[in-house]
């Protein structure tokens, strides 16, 4: 059994910690509350975009662009983002797992080396350094402070770089902020733009309304196919229903403005929503080392109070054995 000093002791060092954790999580919540504050400024804004960008793509048959075709893989950019500094739980070590599937997953398809590796945050660039990976560049910066211009520097060069060909596909990995308890491992495609994401979300909706999509315009000719089979309806061919979007000053001009600010706001959300879990990460951690702190120490109290009392009694047995004795 330990003595006394020996507990003393460490019940001083336990409070210390204790002390630590505390202000950490304080810190932390601080923290938290401006980068949930950013987050929900920008989230609406740019989920808001994406669906207009998507939906617009997906209705008009003139809208093409390079930015949203399909083919066949070649080489692959992961942008990847992660904490500068640790003692946030399972944070970092749940997108750098993430980060290792993505990576072997492509490694079978495409080999290692065509596979880039963009690392936002200290945690996730030394451990992409130690596993040899094909790192482009170093932005531990952007982790603690979020700079929207250097987003757009980032997302230009990806751009430049999809356009160019020498790369097929990009995917950003982060956490997504969902609350202070709950923050989602994210995996989600970047380049090119994912139509199917947004016609999946329209196929929950009601496809007799004017929404125009190329999904809701399958649906009417095959109901139209139908209506002629029983009669129901006239000869005429379906039209498209593409009249509800008015193109000025023409689709180039409109394609050339939007694209390039979805990509950069993609960027700058899903930093936000890495910073915000970060913060919710680390509370969430702390808070739970300084409720073990508080257990430790209550235990640490019960052993010292035994061990003094059994000091005591055992001193008072040998001052009793003494006075008998004599």
């Amino acid at each position: 059994m330990p003595s006394l000093k020996e507990i003393k002791g460490r019940i001083a060092s336990v409070n210390s910690t204790r002390k630590i954790t505390s202000a950490m999580k304080m810190v932390a919540s601080s923290k938290l509350h401006h980068a949930q504050v950013a987050i929900q400024n920008m989230l609406p804004y740019e989920t808001l975009l994406e669906h207009i960008l998507k939906s617009f793509l997906a209705a008009e048959a003139d809208s093409q662009t390079i930015y949203d075709q399909v083919r066949p893989v070649r080489r692959v950019a992961l942008l990847v983002f992660s904490s500068n500094s640790s003692l946030c739980g399972g944070f970092n070590a749940n997108i750098i797992k993430m980060m290792n599937q993505a990576v072997d997953a492509y490694a079978q398809e495409i080999g290692r080396e065509n596979v880039e590796v963009y690392p936002i945050g200290r945690k996730v660039y030394e451990k992409a350094q130690k596993m040899g990976l094909n790192v482009q560049g170093e932005f531990s910066a952007l982790a603690d402070k979020p700079n929207v211009h250097q987003c757009i520097e980032i997302a230009m060069e990806l751009g430049r770089k999809f356009a160019e060909g020498e790369l097929d596909k990009v995917e950003l990995i982060y956490h997504h902020f969902k609350s202070a308890g709950s923050q989602v491992l994210t995996r989600k495609t970047f380049l090119p733009i994912d139509i199917e994401e947004e016609l999946q979300r329209d196929h929950e909706r009601d496809l007799t309304s004017m929404v125009a999509t190329r999904e809701s315009q399958e649906y009417l000719k095959k109901r139209g196919d139908r209506g002629q089979e029983s009669g129901d309806r006239s000869q005429e061919e379906v039209k498209p229903l593409n009249d509800n979007f008015i193109v000025e000053p023409d689709m180039d001009t409109v394609l050339s403005q939007l694209i390039p600010k979805l990509a950069h706001l993609m960027l700058y959300t899903a930093l936000l929503d890495s910073n915000a879990s970060e913060h919710a990460a680390r509370m969430v951690a702390m808070q739970t080392a300084t409720d073990n702190a508080d257990e430790l120490l209550r235990q640490l109290n019960l052993q010292y109070n035994k061990s003094r009392q059994q000091a005591i009694t055992n001193e008072l047995l040998d001052i009793v054995g003494g006075s008998v004795n004599n």
